[in-house]
């Protein structure tokens, strides 16, 4: 295997000007640096974040920014569903060198899901700031996740919700891996989003069950139409399906309480 020509941006700027089509983004490595191991990825060229000057929580009022290169354990303290469910990520070494930007643009794994954080960030209703072919855009995450791809996030930014939840499906046999978890956030407006995350593909929203928020038992019946489901290492389709009424019950619950 020939190594890559590796680019190491020292800005923002820099980094925007050198990512192009085929360019393989490293921020913390933990999902890129096994697949290169593997030999599953062999790209001619990769540019390393790390000291792009990508990092960093801001606050403006009730907004939220997050750098692309944010290690997920920083996001721990955030309210939910983020805090929550950064800290549901694999085990704490990960969360220390693993980055929000290559969470929310993981691919889809090979024997289980990426991208915990995504349905969270779904959730609250998180807008995307990128680079790539047309110039710098923002855009909600869900029209972001279809071409993640190709585009280098730059960050991510929020309104706090007025409550959230986050509920996951645990088992001793997944370890540290989120086999199905279920976002929750009700905004200002009262407004209540739903997504899930640990479905075939990226995360999704789930309209049918949002429109139905305000009783639970009637959202986590209609949670299912919306998503289609994968069989993998950690569980079954089946299985997922049967768990996503009780995730999605279990989150709005805790919007209840809060």
């Amino acid at each position: 295997m020939t190594a890559p020509d590796v680019l190491q941006p020292s800005s923002p700027e820099e980094a925007v000007s050198l990512f192009e089509a085929g360019v393989t983004v490293i921020g913390g490595g933990t999902i890129v640096v096994p697949e290169l191991t593997s030999g599953r990825l062999r790209p001619e060229r990769a540019m390393l974040l790390t000291g792009a000057g990508l990092a960093g929580i801001t606050r403006d009022g009730s907004r939220v920014t997050i750098g692309a290169t944010t290690p997920v354990s920083e996001l721990e303290s955030l309210s939910a569903p983020i805090g929550p469910c950064a800290a549901n990520v694999a085990d704490s070494e990960i969360r220390a060198q693993g980055t929000v930007g290559g969470n929310l643009c993981a691919g889809e794994g090979p024997e289980a899901p990426r991208g915990d954080l995504q349905g969270a960030f779904l959730a609250v209703g998180a807008t995307v700031r990128s680079a790539g072919a047309g110039g710098e855009t923002t855009e909600p995450l869900e029209d972001f996740m279809p071409h993640r791809k190709d585009r280098l996030l730059l960050d991510v930014s929020y309104e706090e919700p007025a409550a959230g939840g986050f509920a996951p499906l645990t088992r001793p046999h997944t370890h540290d891996y989120t086999a199905l978890a279920v976002s929750a956030a009700r905004g200002e407006d009262g407004t209540v989003r739903l997504a899930v995350s640990g479905v075939a593909g990226h995360a999704i929203r789930l309209p049918s069950a949002e429109a139905k928020a305000s009783d639970p038992a009637a959202a986590a019946d209609a949670a299912v139409t919306d998503a289609t489901f994968a069989d993998d290492a950690l569980a079954s389709a089946w299985y997922r399906k049967r768990i996503l009424p009780v995730l999605v019950r279990r989150a709005l619950t805790q919007l209840e309480e809060a």
